[in-house]
């Protein structure tokens, strides 16, 4: 399954698709366990086509949630440059502005 295909359906359908990629998987494995499975690269196709779901899924995710305004970005970018100029580690120069 290609990610264009999955990128044309729903969230909804993308779960259930994730869930039942999840029990190919599993089913899967325990076949190849017992001995009963005959096409041993169908365990692989399945795992990444399940990250190819979980992928698009925390995309969606990512949106739906809300950006940062643009002046604070600026900021916090020329916070993180002032720091690595200066050779100091983030966390050392963040305990060093809080006392």
């Amino acid at each position: 399954m290609k990610a264009k295909d999955i990128r044309e359906k729903s969230q909804g359908d993308m779960l259930e698709l994730e869930k039942s990629l999840v029990r190919d998987a599993f089913q899967a494995k325990l076949k190849n366990f017992t001995n009963r499975l005959d096409d041993t690269s169908q365990i692989r196709k399945i795992r990444r086509d399940l990250a190819r779901v979980k992928t698009l899924l925390g995309e969606l995710h990512r949106k739906a949630q809300e950006p940062a305004p643009v002046a604070s970005r600026a900021a916090s970018a020329t916070k993180t440059s002032a720091v690595r100029s200066a050779g100091k580690s983030p966390k050392a120069t963040a305990q060093t502005e809080t006392k």
